[in-house]
C-alpha cells in the first residue's frame, strides 16, 4: 500500500509541477499547450520508469513461467494511480485544445465535455480502465502459486515508445511537425512501438517455447485459452495504434511539399499508454 500511496502523490504531483513550471516560463504559451505538454511529460515518466523496471524483471528471469521478481508488484501498485489520473489529464488536455479552438460547447466544463471526450477517445478510455480494473488485480491477487514475472516485465517494457510517441505530439502542438526533429523522431517511434508493442507478442511465445523444448507454432496450444485471448486483446489495440501512426506519419512527411503552412500547431491526437 505503501508504493500506492507514492503513485498517488508522485503523478498528480508531476502533473500539477509541470503545469506551474511551464505557465512560468512560457508566458505566450496557452492552456493548451501547457496542459498537452504536462500530461505528455508525465505519461513520458511513467514509460521511463516502467521500462527500466521491465528490463531488470524480464532479465532477471530464469524460469518464465514461476519465477517471480520482487519489483513487479510493487511497481504495479505504484503505477495504478497513474493509470487512473491520466484518463482525467488528458480529458483535461482534449478539453482545453478543444476550448483554444473556439468550440462552443467548451466553454466550461460539463457532462457534455466529459461524453465528448469519451466518444472521441473511446478506445484508449477503455484500454486504461482495463489495465486498471483487469491487468492490475489480476497481477496482484489471482497468481497465486503462479510467477510468470517475465511476462509481465515484457509489458511494462511495452512502454519504451510512449517518450517517442510523447514528443511527436508535443513537437506538433509546438507547430514543429516539419522540423528534421519530428522526423526522426516519427521514425524512431514507428520502429520501437512495432517492437515494444507488436513484436513483443511472438517474442514471449518463441521465449516460452525456447524453455520448454516446443515448437514455436505450438506454443498456442500449450497454453490456456484464456492467456491466449487475453494477449490478443492486448495485441489488437496496438496493431490499431499503430497502423494510426503509420497513417499520421505518411501525412506529415510523405504529402505533397507544396501544402498550405497555415495549418494550426494545435493537434490534440493521442495514443497510448
Amino acid at each position: 500500500m505503501f508504493m500506492l500511496v507514492c503513485g498517488a502523490v508522485f503523478f498528480p504531483g508531476l502533473f500539477l509541477i509541470s503545469r506551474k513550471l511551464l505557465q512560468s516560463s512560457f508566458k505566450s504559451w496557452n492552456d493548451a499547450d501547457v496542459v498537452v505538454v504536462s500530461q505528455r511529460l508525465m505519461s513520458s515518466t511513467y514509460a521511463i520508469l516502467a521500462t527500466i523496471v521491465g528490463i531488470i524483471v524480464a532479465s532477471s528471469s530464469n524460469d518464465v513461467m514461476s519465477e517471480r521478481h520482487r519489483l513487479t508488484n510493487g511497481f504495479v501498485w505504484f503505477g495504478a494511480p497513474y493509470k487512473a489520473f491520466d484518463i482525467y489529464a488528458m480529458y483535461l488536455s482534449n478539453y482545453h485544445s478543444q476550448k483554444v479552438k473556439g468550440h462552443e460547447a467548451y466553454r466550461e466544463h460539463s457532462i457534455l465535455t466529459v461524453k465528448l471526450f469519451l466518444l472521441h477517445y473511446p478506445l484508449l478510455v477503455v484500454h486504461h480502465i482495463a489495465l486498471l480494473t483487469v491487468f492490475t488485480p489480476i497481477t496482484l491477487f489471482l497468481r497465486t502459486g503462479l510467477g510468470g514475472d517475465f511476462f509481465i516485465g515484457c509489458f511494462f517494457m511495452a512502454e519504451f515508445s510512449t517518450p517517442f510517441v510523447s514528443l511527436g505530439k508535443v513537437l506538433i502542438q509546438l507547430g514543429l511537425e516539419d522540423s528534421w526533429l519530428h522526423t526522426v523522431n516519427s521514425v524512431v517511434a514507428l520502429l520501437s512501438f512495432f517492437t515494444c508493442r507488436i513484436l513483443v507478442f511472438p517474442y514471449m511465445y518463441w521465449v516460452y517455447s525456447q524453455q520448454y523444448h516446443i515448437p514455436f507454432h505450438k506454443v498456442p496450444f500449450h497454453l490456456q485459452l484464456h492467456c491466449n485471448l487475453a494477449n490478443l486483446s492486448l495485441l489488437a489495440p496496438q496493431v490499431y495504434w499503430f497502423v494510426l501512426l503509420c497513417r499520421k506519419a505518411y501525412r506529415l512527411h510523405l504529402r505533397p511539399t507544396a501544402r498550405s503552412k497555415s495549418q494550426p500547431a494545435h493537434n490534440n491526437g493521442y495514443k497510448s499508454d
